[in-house]
């Protein structure tokens, strides 16, 4: 499955990046799971991504958690609790 990464704020300026399409291998069903996907990834994806950081995420443009599920084609945003601009 194929979805899209957005990532805003100081979240994007800690891994140079403000998005990715990335492939999920067919465990990585929920947001919550996307996100120790990521972190799998090491370096600065660990340490932004770490299970302490309070971040939010958003799924297809709405407020999600780390149970809601994820599919083929979604947008997948995340971001610090508080953003501003």
């Amino acid at each position: 499955m194929q979805i899209q990464l957005k990532f805003f704020a100081s979240l994007r300026e800690a891994l140079g990046t403000g998005g990715d399409t990335v492939t999920l291998p067919p465990e990585v069903k929920t947001a919550g799971d996307v996100r120790e996907f990521l972190r799998a990834r090491g370096g600065v994806w660990a340490e932004a991504l770490a299970d302490g950081k309070a971040l939010r995420v958003a799924c297809n443009q709405q407020m999600a958690d780390a149970a809601t599920p994820v599919s083929e084609g979604c947008e997948l945003a995340f971001f610090p609790p508080v953003t501003g601009g």
